[in-house]
């Protein structure tokens, strides 16, 4: 019985184009919407279908969590594993714009493509619940959502100076801008004063941090949620403007350094610097702030850079000495956290020693570390260190104690009062783009601003030739006039609509509840059937939008919570982010303007600086020996995508999705080279679709009948068999729950070894009838574990042992403990840390028994020689360690 018997070859393309074509058919991953099963939810981050179409990168997050809904399936769970599409947005927009097309048109087109694709690989989505973010019949409840924050105080327009991206010409979210430049683009963002919306998450910010405590997600996710909600006590204090009735005020983290506050500093975009300039300092001030204008906030913020600023020309009085103090604007101070002010102590922040040692402004020492520590002594700031040496409170250490005491005496004097800040700012929601939800209010110059009525939603996105974004900081709808003309709903005087349009992850801020009931056209969902499906149980996706969508969707889920729409107020309860693939692509080394040209990435997403991919005319043109590969990330701009259609189409879809899982643990990183993985999987496949042939004619369907009366007769070899296969069986199942599928791809592998080495030692004989009860077993439990792993060959091979339907629709074997069990366990024996036997044991051997065998085991009989033993040191299962007392010098 060789494996190379010609007549058992694998033709995977005749397998996985039948049971795609049966499953759709059949309809097998229509989920109904109620069940006496307990419910299983798992959702995978919502896509933008581009262009490229998915690449095997994608992969590695569709297979695994299609693994793991297959599996709960099987398990008896009633599994809601859906998919949809995020349409609407930045991202296809410009791809539009790019391609020269309607983006309604082109989406449609990209969202066929990729439910071909994740078909080809055998995802089991229900497509019966497909939805489309840029559909009206889902855009109308996104716009039902917004007028219910609008009614709930949670919506609000205002101007303010906001995010500008002038590559993309739209507004942006402050979670949207990275590193100082655009999310999607990469261009430097810049600020620019607009009426926009914005949607109060700051209300929710305590919520938000309190509710992570609850929620199964990685750790550095919860961490990075925490650091940009940025929660922070400490005080605001006012202090008056010297000559003026015009008050500063500031929060601060340490109000117990007030004493040392010799100046204070303003944000360049302060409302109060036109005020307070003095007219011989407003030459100088005014070129200062079209500076700071011109730098992004990472630029402002950074640590190493010459701290610079301008004096206004006035004075504040510090309101615990009444000492008057200068006041500066600097572009190291942001208006986008705590007031836009800040008093500046010297003597114990590092940027404000800097700044008053280049000005020459007093450093005032509240703090010191030492008696004769002076200002004109101090080398650097003293941030957290010393006793203090002024005020009220000399004496006190540098400790948070002393902190809320003096909070405590600032409110007792009327000074001030202890607040929570928080680094969070509202969500910048509109977007002056064509391709968005458009939201729906009216302005009516006698009402004001006035929502749509319900019963006239949705508000529709007209359709529009020209739809590239103004540049003018309105939308191309302002210049649609059927559209912008309206009448009032409360006067039904003349009006104009709202001409921006929601950012794409408003849509996306709810879309996991819509797939409960995505049908519904009187309401955007049922209360039975959130109640049913909801939270999501299993949520899937980059960590990328840590700080984007899952926060936006974790303040929408409370929100409806609070209005009584759903019970739950966290969306997703366990939480899996997958690593990255990446291409070793070849390219060559460039100047760096010429690089950044290019938009290339690192495998960070971080511009590439002196590396640009070779175009496939330099390909030709350039020699091999000077090409530079550099890891990077498939994208259609690089070149380097490999689809899973060329996969399928050479391997076999199974064989894609046995190499994603076991190339290496889902959160790391896989590097892509060739097909090389790939191939090995197909020849795995191979390997078992032979095997397993081999021994199908020994196959018994009443093996379970028979089996238990014979298993207290099997010999070694049987015993060892049996035995792998239940340890497989419950590896496998453990694995897959915990996301470990390269581990359990790999006892899977095991296992076909063990079973080939058993057919081998038939190769010349008859299977005696308990063999052939093994064989049985064994095949069929093996087809049942290969069933969310590799779903085409397991439902190929199923349906030769002569089973009806499919192996979804089996339940998970249940693996036999006693079967699973070891007979013999090694045990480690060492003397003083050191190894000197092991022992072979049974498994359920007493701890004591087990020491006193390593006792008198003849090589730590050797080690004692007269010593005495002073302790057993014992790993029940795995280690006994023989301590010896050390003898005292001179002593026998």
């Amino acid at each position: 019985m060789s494996d190379d018997r010609a007549e058992n070859r694998y033709d995977f393309r005749a397998i996985e184009q039948k049971w795609q074509q049966i499953w759709a058919e059949s309809g097998l991953f229509r989920v109904p919407d109620h069940s006496d099963r307990p419910k299983f939810y798992a959702l995978v981050f919502f896509p933008y279908p581009s262009g490229a179409g998915i690449s095997i990168g994608h992969c590695k997050n569709y297979i695994p969590l299609d693994v793991v809904a297959r599996f709960k399936r099987m398990q008896g769970y009633n599994v809601l594993h859906p998919m949809g599409w995020d349409a609407f947005g930045q991202p296809a927009e410009n791809e539009a714009i790019k391609q020269g097309r309607n983006p309604g048109e082109m989406v449609s087109e990209y969202a066929a493509n990729y439910k071909r694709q994740l078909n080809r690989v055998g995802i089991s989505y229900d497509w019966s619940r497909e939805i489309n973010s840029s559909h009206p019949d889902y855009y109308r409840w996104t716009q039902w959502f917004f007028l219910l924050l609008y009614r709930r105080g949670l919506a609000y327009r205002g101007t303010a100076p906001i995010n500008w991206c002038p590559q993309c010409k739209t507004g942006l979210a402050n979670e949207e801008v990275v590193a100082g430049q655009c999310w999607r683009c990469g261009t430097t963002v810049e600020k620019r004063p607009m009426p926009q919306w914005y949607f109060k998450i700051t209300a929710y910010a305590e919520r938000l941090l309190a509710g992570l405590d609850t929620i199964q997600w990685p750790e550095g996710i919860k961490m990075m949620q925490r650091e940009w909600i940025g929660r922070s006590e400490g005080a605001e204090v006012d202090f008056p403007v010297a000559g003026s009735n015009d008050t500063i005020r500031i929060f601060t983290t340490r109000p117990d350094t007030l004493w040392g506050a010799t100046f204070m500093v303003l944000a360049p975009e302060h409302p109060l610097v036109e005020r307070l300039t003095t007219p011989d300092r407003r030459a100088e001030v005014t070129a200062y702030i079209q500076k700071a204008q011109r730098e992004t906030e990472v630029e402002r913020q950074a640590t190493d850079r010459v701290k610079t600023g301008v004096f206004l020309g006035s004075y504040a009085i510090n309101p615990v000495n009444n000492q008057k103090i200068p006041i500066y604007i600097a572009d190291y101070v942001l208006m986008g956290y705590g007031t836009g002010a800040i008093m500046a102590v010297p003597a114990h922040d590092q940027r404000d020693f800097e700044f008053a040692r280049k000005y020459h402004i007093p450093i005032t020492l509240v703090y010191r570390t030492d008696a004769h520590q002076t200002s004109e002594t101090l080398q650097q700031a003293i941030p957290d260190q010393g006793t203090m040496c002024l005020g009220p409170f000399a004496g006190a250490p540098n400790t948070r104690d002393t902190v809320r005491r003096v909070i405590q005496w600032l409110e007792e004097q009327g000074l001030g009062r202890g607040v929570v800040n928080y680094r969070l700012r509202d969500w910048l929601i509109s977007r002056q783009r064509y391709w968005g939800a458009p939201i729906p209010m009216i302005h009516c110059a006698q009402c004001g601003i006035v929502p749509v009525p319900e019963d006239q939603l949705p508000v529709l996105l007209p359709p529009v030739e020209k739809y590239q974004p103004t540049g003018t900081g309105e939308s191309p709808l302002a210049g649609i006039p059927e559209f912008v003309h309206t009448t009032c709903p409360q006067c039904g005087a003349p009006a104009r609509r709202e001409t921006d349009t929601m950012g794409g992850f408003a849509c996306s801020s709810w879309y996991f509840l819509r797939f409960a009931d995505p049908h519904n056209d009187r309401e955007p969902f049922s209360q039975r059937a959130v109640d049913y499906w909801l939270p999501v149980d299993l949520y899937s996706g980059g960590a990328e939008h840590a700080v984007m969508h899952l926060l936006y969707a974790r303040f929408w889920t409370k929100v409806l919570y609070d209005a009584g729409l759903i019970r739950f107020e966290e969306p997703f309860t366990r939480l899996r982010n997958q690593g990255m693939l990446l291409a070793w692509t070849p390219g060559r080394r460039v100047s760096a303007a010429e690089a950044g040209q290019t938009g290339d990435e690192t495998d960070a997403g971080e511009p590439i600086e002196d590396w640009k991919v070779l175009k496939p005319e330099e390909r030709l043109t350039i020699p091999e020996d000077q090409w530079e590969y550099r890891w990077v990330k498939m994208s259609k701009s690089l070149r380097n995508v490999v689809t899973p259609d060329e996969m399928a189409e050479q391997y076999g879809a199974d064989s894609l999705r046995l190499y994603i899982l076991f190339a290496a643990p889902f959160e790391e990183t896989v590097l892509w080279k060739d097909a090389g993985g790939v191939e090995a999987a197909n020849r795995f496949l191979n390997r078992v679709w032979r095997i397993w042939h081999d021994l199908r004619p020994h196959y018994r369907d009443d093996w379970r009948v028979h089996l238990p009366a014979t298993r207290a007769g099997l010999n070694a070899d049987e015993r060892r068999l049996r035995r792998k296969l239940h340890q497989t069986l419950r590896k496998l199942g453990e694995d897959i729950e915990n996301f470990r599928f390269n581990t359990g791809v790999a006892a899977l592998m095991e296992f076909t070894n063990e079973l080939s080495a058993f057919r081998n030692a038939l190769a010349s004989t008859t299977p005696t009838a308990t063999q052939q009860l093994l064989i049985s077993e064994s095949l069929e439990t093996l087809v049942l574990m290969m069933a969310p792993v590799t779903p085409h060959m397991a439902d190929e091979l199923w349906s030769q042992l002569g089973k009806p339907g499919s192996t979804l629709e089996q339940m998970w074997p249940a693996y036999e403990p006693e079967a699973a069990a070891e007979e013999q366990i090694t045990i480690v024996v060492q003397v003083n840390g050191k190894v000197r036997d092991r022992l072979q044991v049974a498994p359920d051997t007493p701890q004591e028994a087990i020491e006193r065998m390593a006792l008198d085991c003849e090589k730590v009989r050797a080690e004692l020689n007269g010593k005495q033993v002073h302790r057993i040191v014992s790993v029940p299962g795995k280690l006994v360690n023989v301590v010896l007392r050390e003898s005292a010098p001179g002593l026998q």
